[in-house]
């Protein structure tokens, strides 16, 4: 197996997490070796309890992960991890980087040069023209547009570094199997094709409530300036 597959398996460990995965990765230095490693091993790194490390025992042997590793091999699905070269820069730079980050389209050197679009998902026809007019004055200007893909400020701005033949990229709260909200699907598509989708969760995991902070340091990390709309 590749490192790649094993960190993609450990991210699938939904109740290990960045932090404690980060710890497991400087206590072993290798993946490879933390799948190796006999229980009682796992279970004296902080944080790790018996649930946990089984877990690790455990995933590399699941339906699931095959499946996983299917689908990325048969969609394309482009996977960056924190230990690869071309992790984008501007997100390996932040506290709390995610470790695999799942790409539907292609990054590009000129995304480093990107502003985040944000704001409500309930917004104004008025607020959601700002962030479009915005939206495509960057792209005029060749910088990169993150946003997250919601209802409203978000899925304006996208629109309008698509509609001005720019670059958007998209960093959503589920895995990329699962478009939210599913109206965006058409546009999920466009991004997709022109630019990039990315997600640090497994391919088929919901949007839940908590995912959403999480995303949000992803779209900042990939920025270099936040506006909110």
């Amino acid at each position: 197996m590749e490192i790649k597959e094993y960190l993609i398996a450990l991210n699938m460990i939904g109740n290990l997490g960045v932090k404690k995965l980060r710890r497991l990765l400087d206590e072993f230095l290798e993946p490879e070796k933390i799948f190796k490693a006999p229980l009682s091993r796992l279970m004296r790194i902080p944080g790790i309890g018996e649930s946990t490390a089984k877990g690790i025992k455990s995933i590399l042997n699941t339906r699931g992960f095959k499946q996983e590793l299917k689908v990325i091999e048969k969609e394309r699905i482009d996977i960056k991890t924190i230990l690869d070269e071309d992790y984008p820069v501007n997100l390996k730079n932040i506290y709390d980087p995610p470790i695999v980050l799942y790409i539907k389209g292609k990054i590009l050197l000129k995304d480093a040069i990107a502003v985040a679009l944000v704001g409500s998902r309930r917004a104004s026809k008025r607020g959601c023209k700002i962030a479009y007019r915005l939206a495509k004055e960057l792209a005029y200007s060749e910088m990169t547009v993150v946003s997250g893909l919601a209802r409203g400020i978000d899925s304006a701005s996208h629109k309008g570094a698509l509609d001005a033949g720019g670059r958007t990229i998209a960093v959503i709260g589920s895995g990329l199997k699962v478009v939210y909200p599913p109206e965006n699907e058409d546009l999920f598509n466009r991004i997709a094709e022109s630019s990039a989708v990315i997600s640090e969760f497994p391919l088929y995991l919901p949007p839940n409530r908590q995912n959403f902070p999480r995303r949000n340091r992803i779209i900042s990390g990939l920025s270099l300036g936040v506006v909110v709309v």
